[in-house]
């Protein structure tokens, strides 16, 4: 009994020395393949057929504005009206009808001056890599500029990559971490599945369906 005990808590021990470096080592590995591919200057950028908006809710718990939410919106304005894209994909969580992702963010950028016809909404962006590979196999875009926060950006860029594409991110104003600690505690577990879904799980969108027309006239 006690040679049992022993054995489970070296395990134990073991697993918490390894996971950590784990963890980090997932991090590190996504920021490393998009290094160099995340820019905060739009007029730095280089030019792209399109701009796609990763999602996130307009609103807190409480109602409050979602500050994510409002500088990646800003920041795919700034970047449509400097000319660097010729269209927007916003991308994000509609499961159900109380919740809809990308109209919020269309309306945003409309009330922006980004005209309604240079907008698409792709509704099955359930998570980031659902939202990656449709805008290659739904939406036929083999270069994007991803919008979002950094460490967002970076895992798209190393998510794109893995599946053909070329990707650049322009990095919206961050959120200071003491208004949303959770986010970026949960950014270092989503690098890992990130990881895991790119070389071990083979992870595919929840939904495809058929071909959606950009306009890039």
């Amino acid at each position: 009994m006690k040679t049992l005990l022993k054995r489970w808590w070296l395990r134990i021990a073991l697993l918490a020395v390894l996971a950590p470096g784990f963890v980090f080592g997932c991090e590190w590995w996504v920021a490393k393949r998009a290094e160099g591919r995340c820019l905060d200057d739009v007029n730095a950028m280089p030019e792209a057929p399109v701009a796609l908006v990763l999602g996130t809710a307009a609103h807190v718990a409480g109602g409050w504005s979602n500050y994510f939410f409002k500088y990646r919106i800003e920041a795919a304005a700034a970047l449509f009206k400097a000319g660097k894209v010729k269209a927007l994909i916003v991308s994000g969580d509609n499961g159900t009808h109380s919740y809809d992702e990308p109209t919020d963010m269309k309306l945003a950028l409309m009330k922006l001056g980004v005209p309604t016809e240079k907008i698409v909404c792709d509704y099955a962006g359930f998570r980031t890599l659902d939202s990656v590979v449709r805008a290659k196999e739904v939406f036929g875009q083999q270069r994007v500029i991803f919008v979002s926060q950094r460490f967002h950006n970076a895992r798209a860029i190393y998510l794109a990559r893995a599946f053909g594409m070329e990707a650049f991110g322009l990095d919206a104003k961050d959120v200071p971490v003491a208004l949303s600690v959770k986010t970026y505690l949960r950014e270092k577990l989503a690098c890992v599945k990130a990881v895991l879904d790119v070389n071990v799980l083979g992870t595919r969108p929840k939904f495809l369906g058929e071909k959606v027309n950009v306009p890039l006239e």
